[in-house]
């Protein structure tokens, strides 16, 4: 076959935002319901075209970000997630997705835009379980988004990407049990926290607690890697013989 017979496929380009935060101390991921076809009405990851006027990737992640939800991108973790480029994942042809994991702490409730007619906070346990479908492949990327944060809270400094610009140790914790969907031995976490040098470094001033000591107050520290990590605990399945989280 002579290279003047073949004709490539056009190819289009989306951006999608897997947005995550804590809420009563559960992990939410932001979906939007659909305003157009296809998958009208449908949930689905916030998330759109790229303008192909010279638009960077990652600056079309944060236009989506304020267009499709009204949150603003100031105070986010913005990191690229994956690609996906599966021929059937659009109805409208071959479109590929470059996905973004967004993490940022107390996201207040969205306001849809453009061409989402509604957006909401939703357990990522109703995610993950299916209980909620989505259009596109959706799930997929949300789990994948979620799989790539609990591991990444293992080996670095993410967890501070959910809590304010100051926390106690306890609200980190909360972190990672919301992230993980499991319970923490308190005094196991403190010390393992600690023995992570630069992970978190106090800074100085006390939170006054109703009914107890003052909570020491921390910041994000200057280590983005974890040295030693903070492994994740074993599913309670594969727990038969063991008494403490991660020893």
């Amino acid at each position: 076959m002579h290279d003047d017979a073949w004709s490539p496929t056009p190819v289009l380009l989306t951006v999608d935002l897997v947005i995550l935060t804590l809420r009563e101390g559960r992990l939410h991921v932001l979906l939007v319901e659909r305003g157009e076809a296809p998958f009208r009405g449908m949930l689905a990851l916030p998330g759109g075209f790229l303008n192909h006027d010279r638009e960077e990737i990652l600056d079309a992640a944060h236009r989506e970000l304020s267009e499709e939800t009204a949150l603003a991108a100031g105070w986010v973790h913005l990191e690229q997630l994956s690609v996906y480029g599966d021929p059937g994942r659009d109805p409208r042809g071959r479109v590929v997705s470059v996905a973004h994991l967004a993490i940022a702490p107390g996201l207040p409730d969205p306001i849809a835009g453009t061409d989402a007619t509604d957006a909401a906070w939703i357990p990522a346990e109703a995610v993950l379980s299916g209980e909620m479908e989505l259009a596109f492949d959706h799930r997929r990327i949300a789990a994948d988004g979620i799989e790539h944060a609990r591991t990444k809270l293992e080996f670095s400094a993410l967890a501070t990407a959910f809590c304010g610009e100051c926390f106690t140790i306890a609200e980190l914790q909360q972190v990672y049990e919301a992230v993980w969907g499991t319970v923490l031995d308190t005094r196991n976490f403190y010390r393992k926290v600690q023995a992570a040098k630069g992970f978190i470094v106090p800074v100085g001033t006390d939170r006054r607690t109703t009914g107890g000591r003052p909570a020491r107050l921390y910041r994000a520290g200057p280590k983005t890697v974890l040295f030693p990590p903070l492994i994740r605990p074993a599913p309670l399945a594969l727990e038969e013989n063991t008494t403490d989280e991660g020893e």
